[in-house]
């Protein structure tokens, strides 16, 4: 079934076959495939070079870098959350805007957009569908650096029973059970930037250029955050409690910057989603 039929089968708000349709057509881009493959790639490389400096008789970290670094020589579990925080500001955040920033104006640019849009309320059906696409690519990404992580830290390092950041001693399933979670979180941390390029995406015809607007607003965001003078807008970034999913490592949780993180995402999720629909539902589609 073509993403036109299916648009053209069901009136309601959420269509599975449409959604489904997306799905197959992101997931078989080159370009989408090319993003995952890099992103498989740098927890191999994070964890070789760890393995590299550690054969050395080196100390890993050498003091700097994330918290869970110097850990992942003991356990290749912490490999799984080293990889997440290094992907996490940049990486990650620039796959999905990539994706999120193309999803409109890429189809406007290859002249499928109004083919898409037959129905009664099909313009409300398709963002929606296009953004729970570009979510689904956003969980898709994070286990696809998560289990690369997972993969490449049992083959070079020992697994077993992990050292929480607080001290205490937990198993490895419980271990496993929270480096799913914390890719759950980096994963719905991502749902701001995926507003926002949906957003963007919505202002232009051209998918190059939502893409590239996209992943500027990500860097200059990234930049005015490790400004010290702007401290006071710190908090209202999208990015500034990215890092917060490291709490879930600690026994108990501290949670406090984790709902912070996790509420900022609802509100720009809210804000953008909202800005996406206003424009595109009023937009003059003429490809």
């Amino acid at each position: 079934m073509s993403r036109a039929e299916a648009a053209r089968g069901a009136s309601p708000l959420w269509t599975l076959g449409l959604f489904r349709s997306e799905l197959l057509t992101t997931f078989r881009r080159w370009r989408t495939l090319a993003l995952l493959g890099v992103l498989a790639a740098v927890p191999v490389l994070v964890g070789v070079a760890v393995r590299i400096e550690t054969g050395d008789g080196s100390s890993a970290g050498g003091g700097g870098g994330p918290a869970f670094i110097s850990q992942i020589t003991n356990n290749g579990l912490f490999l799984v959350f080293t990889a997440l925080a290094a992907t996490l500001p940049f990486f990650l955040p620039m796959a999905v805007g990539v994706v999120a920033g193309d999803a409109l104006a890429g189809e406007a640019n290859a002249g499928t957009l109004r083919y898409l849009l037959v129905a009664p309320a099909g313009r409300t059906r398709l963002l929606v569908t296009k953004y729970a696409t570009v979510m689904a690519f956003c969980l898709v990404a994070t286990l696809v650096v998560a289990v690369s992580a997972l993969v490449t830290g049992a083959l070079l390092f020992p697994l077993g029973d992990l050292t929480t950041l607080s001290g205490t001693r937990i198993g490895f399933a419980e271990g496993l059970g929270r480096a799913l979670l914390i890719a759950l979180v980096v994963a719905a941390s991502l749902t701001g930037v995926a507003a926002l390029g949906l957003f963007v995406s919505t202002l232009t015809h051209s998918g190059i250029a939502a893409m590239a607007t996209t992943v500027g607003l990500l860097i200059t965001v990234q930049i005015l955050d490790q400004i010290p003078q702007l401290h006071a807008l710190h908090p209202y970034l999208f990015s500034h409690h990215w890092l917060s999913f490291a709490d879930l490592m600690r026994d108990p949780v501290y949670w406090d910057d984790l709902t912070r993180n996790l509420g900022l995402q609802a509100l720009y999720a809210a804000v953008f989603g909202s800005a996406a629909w206003a424009r595109f539902t009023t937009k003059d589609i003429t490809a």
